[in-house]
């Protein structure tokens, strides 16, 4: 019930470029699905509240999964004996939710600047090999389908990110012939585009650190429609945005996501 202060700046960032599209964050802290609730789920981050797009729902993992190839999969799995079981979840209920619905999906350490002009996309991570990390199609897309259908096929819990972006890799890649990126330009695989690693990544999961430290100049992330912060890599070190320190994470909090870096400056609480 307590999500770090990144969480918070991700979600506050997606609503103000976003404005016109609801964006829903999902907790398992909340049980029952109840629309209504919503205000009053909502109050519990003072950071968010004042955006009428944010929605926060109970990540409800049977609901979620029903009426696609993952529910009884999911019926069938053995949390104890899964390695990765939690990513492994995730990578689950993002491919159901966006199959069902259709939008857009971002991980939670993705923080936004614009927004992404195509409908149907993929994220390219480097050449030939997708993220689902952020991606978007429309309902019902094949290409969800195909990897709901992989996921259960081609199960293998004890390599982490195989149901993952290994997935969408492979799922992509029985679809188009790929070639390695070039210059700044996107790559088209029938109606999806496959966006070059400078829209949302910009800086590789090897320079994580480089957001946590003080640059002469900040760059421009001109050609990038958002940007990932890595936080899988930060677990052990547990590095935060700190008001005063004139780092690229302070810049992009400051810019992106004011309201949860003027409660963090104030010492305020993030939660109710």
């Amino acid at each position: 019930m307590q999500p770090q202060p990144l969480v918070l700046c991700a979600i506050e960032s997606a609503a103000r470029v976003y404005q016109d599209r609801p964006v829903v964050f999902f907790m398992k802290g909340f049980r029952d699905v109840d629309l209504e609730d919503n205000e009053k789920q909502i109050r519990y981050f003072p950071t968010l509240s004042s955006r009428k797009n944010i929605y926060i729902f109970p990540l409800v993992m049977d609901e979620i999964l029903k009426g696609t190839p993952l529910h009884s999969w999911y019926n069938k799995s053995n949390p104890e004996k899964e390695r990765y079981w939690i990513h492994t979840l995730a990578d689950s209920c993002r491919l159901a939710l966006i199959w069902k619905y259709g939008g857009l999906y971002m991980d939670t350490d993705i923080i936004t600047f614009r927004p992404v002009p195509c409908k149907n996309f993929l994220a390219g991570q480097h050449s030939k090999y997708s993220s689902n990390g952020i991606f978007g199609f429309s309902s019902n897309h094949n290409f969800t389908w195909a990897c709901m259908e992989s996921f259960v096929q081609n199960y293998n819990g004890g390599v982490w990110g195989f149901q993952g972006p290994t997935l969408f890799t492979r799922i992509l890649k029985q679809l188009c012939d790929l070639p390695d990126f070039e210059d700044i330009k996107d790559i088209s695989c029938g109606n999806i585009s496959f966006l070059h690693p400078r829209r949302f990544y910009p800086i590789g999961y090897g320079g994580w650190t480089q957001f946590y430290k003080v640059w002469n100049k900040f760059p421009t992330f001109n050609d990038s429609y958002a940007v990932h912060l890595w936080n899988y890599m930060n677990q052990k070190q547990r590095r935060t945005m700190v008001p005063g320190s004139n780092t690229l994470v302070e810049h992009l909090y400051k810019n992106h996501c004011p309201s949860t870096y003027e409660a963090i400056q104030r010492n305020e609480s993030l939660y109710l």
